[in-house]
């Protein structure tokens, strides 16, 4: 490579960190305001990241949602009439906390249904192990009994 093309090169990785840099947010014109958008948004699941809220995602549909709070709130909305909203909208996929009902119960059974698969089959292993070594108990027993045997029947030829 020649010097041109590698100072070209060093000036744009020095300034890449700057293309990756977001518009810093005004001050909120309305803290209250603020604080429920906050609140709400620690309600919704990010439907991109899946496992943050939008309050915590930077994702580009995360920060489309919380505006769109935002503006509801303006607009009067309650924060139940914006979570229906949004259920309606996306499912209560959308709730980082969807609530006990007949479509989310394997959701919230989940965790405890695979504890108990792990507790049985942690069991039927164990079981296993303790019988194999039982019975390795069992194999080690009969041959010392028939080196006795032998031995005895040894000594009755001699």
């Amino acid at each position: 490579m020649n010097l041109p093309s590698i100072l070209l090169a060093l000036l744009l990785f020095a300034h890449s960190p700057f293309l990756a840099s977001e518009e810093a947010r005004p001050l909120a014109e309305d803290p209250v305001l603020e604080e429920r958008v906050k609140a709400i948004s620690y309600e919704l699941r990010c439907l991109v990241c899946q496992n943050q809220t939008i309050a915590d995602s930077n994702a580009g549909l995360a920060i489309d949602l919380r505006n769109q709070v935002r503006d509801m709130l303006k607009r009067g909305m309650s924060d139940t009439d914006i979570r229906e909203f949004m259920v309606a909208r996306y499912g209560d996929f959308v709730l980082y906390n969807p609530p006990v009902k007949n479509t989310t119960v394997l959701l919230w059974l989940g965790p405890l249904l695979m504890l108990v698969i792990a507790g049985v089959v942690a069991i039927r292993v164990i079981r296993s192990r303790s019988k194999s070594s039982a019975s390795q108990d069992l194999a080690d027993a009969d041959i010392n009994r028939a080196r006795v045997m032998l031995a005895e029947s040894d000594e009755k030829r001699s």
